[in-house]
């Protein structure tokens, strides 16, 4: 993709007549990135983690008899940061033809569109992983715990109807568990500088330029730190429903289950037809925003077309 630089028609938000507020018609709220803890990675670019595998073996005695001793066993997991970019330019005079404010103005509402799609790219990658981006870090739909229908801990909705399937995520949010590793000082604005651009034709203009890029990835935690319900379709009856997600449920250790449901809008609403289907009262069920304690949030990271998991 070849520089894509504002230029003043691109300022329809400039004119003087208009109300002093922006409307959005851009799906790409970061929820997920919100909840999220992050944590600095452990050793730069390559952040490690200890799992417990296995607990040593004990057990009862009998008096002046003795007993074989043991120990735990762990295993060490890694986590490749990637570099996420969100920096930019823009003319020099183009930026300070800006007439709400000037350069600075424009710098800062330029600044924050950028910093907005960085937290949704984020948001992507965290959940669809290499499938969102190649050049990005692994995610959800990465792990092998959670990649196909006869992992521990994926339940199948068994819908069947291509290009219709999505997921439902169960998670253990905690700066131990799933959570984000970044390297630096996360995930924020450089400081605007004027420098000279050498343009495709070799001519000079003077621009702002802002750099912002950080080191960053997904710590998904270990087997029991997230589940998947996959292949929900538009399937009749192969939607998301209460039934799907205690099963999902159940899949975590006693004392240890998840404490957010990530899923998206229409699999939402699935789960809410689902209830007034079964409503002794008739009326319509509210809209879910949690399950057996568990909060549910929806963001439209979650694709409504993804690939059947066989």
């Amino acid at each position: 993709m070849a520089n894509d630089f504002v230029t003043i028609a691109d300022q329809l938000a400039d004119a003087l007549d208009l109300a002093p507020f922006e409307l959005e018609e851009v799906r790409d709220a970061a929820p997920l990135m919100s909840a999220l803890p992050s944590i600095e990675s452990s050793n730069g670019d390559t952040h490690k983690y200890a799992v417990n595998t296995q607990r040593p073996v004990v057990g009862f005695r009998a008096e002046n008899a003795g007993r074989d001793f043991d120990h735990s066993i762990h295993r060490i997991d890694t986590v490749t940061l990637k570099i996420m970019d969100f920096s930019w330019m823009a003319d020099l005079a183009v930026a300070r033809r800006w007439r709400q404010g000037g350069a600075s103005a424009f710098i800062a509402r330029e600044g924050m569109q950028h910093l907005k799609a960085a937290m949704y790219k984020m948001e992507q990658q965290f959940i669809n992983g290499t499938g969102a981006d190649a050049a990005g870090f692994n995610g959800l739909a990465d792990s092998a715990y959670l990649d196909a229908l006869s992992d521990e801990m994926t339940v199948n909705a068994a819908g069947s109807s291509v290009g219709t399937a999505s997921s439902c995520y169960l998670l253990r949010v905690n700066p131990s568990e799933v959570c984000n590793v970044h390297h630096g000082e996360g995930v924020m604005l450089g400081e605007t500088v004027v420098q000279n651009f050498v343009d495709g034709s070799g001519g000079n203009l003077p621009v702002y330029y802002t750099p912002a890029s950080v080191w960053v990835a997904g710590q998904l935690g270990a087997k029991y730190s997230a589940a998947r319900i996959v292949n929900l379709t538009d399937d009749s009856g192969k939607g998301l429903t209460d039934d799907l997600i205690y099963e999902a449920l159940e899949k975590f250790p006693a004392g240890m289950g998840p404490n957010l449901i990530v899923t998206n809008k229409r699999c939402q609403e699935q789960l809410r037809k689902s209830r007034t289907a079964t409503n002794v009262t008739g009326a319509p069920a509210p809209m879910v925003d949690s399950v057996a304690g568990v909060r549910m949030i929806t963001t439209d990271a979650i694709s409504s077309v993804e690939a059947l998991i066989a």
